[in-house]
């Protein structure tokens, strides 16, 4: 790697952006929020710092999320967000501008894959170059993708679950739903408001969701204490919740991941099905950690689901390992401006 060109990967995702350094790895892992002040529309606050604003700011300052669902929906704020990223990666003493690869939903359009190569650009990146997400859990996942075998990867983010087929380095079939941890943790807090009267926010739901979320019931339940604010009296309250009172508050949206799964396996040759019985179905992305969720797949497809390790970070691996080999990956699966 020549001193002069730098390069990076970001994984630019709805609730996380993390940024891969090749030789250095995760530099970075913040959320994707920015704190924007309403009086002269002034960027405050990006990643951990805008993050803590959130439902805290007074009138005159908005923490929001520029991304929504995987695709760039507030694109001045996006490249806002992205310049904080690039020079807090490189550190204050870099001159060249780097290379940059970014992922991006399967299900992505022209004209968002376009923004997301105009903001990058714009960031501060020489190059910009953007790739499928799928195919990056897949490389960070570790798995071959240049075989000519099938390989079904399900990577559930905060915005979308993107589930591919991969061969030969490219995606066979894919698909791309809006449904993920972020309507997973809406669940919850409409199931908590609907069930006990008590409105609680994004955070909390989110940690009910780790510390006692499960996508199949369990024998022995797990017990939180939720904090919240009475819906009929307006004060603070607490309430217990059980784990398979979650299974169910947050069915529709596990089905909806289900459904994506099995519509790819319909658009998806017999050859390869046969190779994805044979392996498995790898899980990436944060929401894949869900408590079993590989066993709720594994009964309602009756394949095998595994979760890759370090399922949080495939993606963004992905960027470093292809980032080093630009060549080899540069043909089958960038699309460059």
């Amino acid at each position: 790697m020549s001193f002069f060109t730098s390069k990076l990967g970001i994984d630019l995702g709805t609730a996380n952006t993390l940024v891969f350094v090749p030789g250095r790895g995760i530099v970075l892992n913040e959320p994707s929020v920015v704190a924007v002040s309403e009086i002269d529309n002034r960027v405050v606050a990006v990643g951990n710092e805008a993050k803590d604003m959130v439902g805290k700011t007074p009138d005159n300052i908005r923490a929001y999320r520029p991304m929504k669902d995987g695709v760039i929906a507030d694109y001045r704020v996006t490249e806002a967000m992205l310049k904080y990223y690039i020079s807090k990666a490189l550190g204050p003493w870099h001159f060249f501008k780097p290379d940059v690869m970014v992922s991006v939903p399967a299900g992505v359009t022209s004209t968002e894959r376009r923004a997301v190569i105009e903001a990058t650009v714009k960031a501060g990146a020489k190059n910009a170059y953007v790739v499928k997400e799928p195919i990056l859990a897949a490389i960070g996942a570790g798995i071959p993708i240049y075989e000519p075998k099938g390989h079904m990867v399900v990577d559930i983010g905060g915005g979308t679950t993107d589930v591919a087929v991969i061969s030969l380095g490219g995606i066979v079939s894919s698909t791309s739903v809006k449904f993920a941890g972020n309507k997973i943790d809406q669940a919850i807090a409409d199931y908590i408001k609907k069930t006990f009267n008590l409105g609680i926010g994004d955070k909390t739901a989110e940690e009910v969701k780790i510390a006692i979320g499960s996508a199949v019931p369990l024998e022995e339940e797990l017990i939180y204490t939720i904090k919240g604010r009475d819906f009929l009296t307006g004060l603070p309250r607490s309430a217990e919740i059980k784990t398979n009172e979650i299974v169910k508050a947050i069915d529709d949206e596990l089905r909806e991941i289900i459904k994506a799964i099995k519509f790819v396996f319909q658009e998806t040759p017999p050859e390869l099905s046969a190779d994805i019985i044979d392996q498995g179905i790898i899980m990436t992305g944060g929401s894949s950690q869900l408590r079993n969720l590989p066993e709720l797949i594994y009964r309602r497809t009756k394949v095998k689901a595994y979760l890759a390790e370090e399922s949080l970070y495939c993606v963004v691996k992905g960027t470093g390992i292809a980032l080093e080999h630009l060549d080899t990956y540069k043909k089958s699966i960038i699309t460059k401006k």
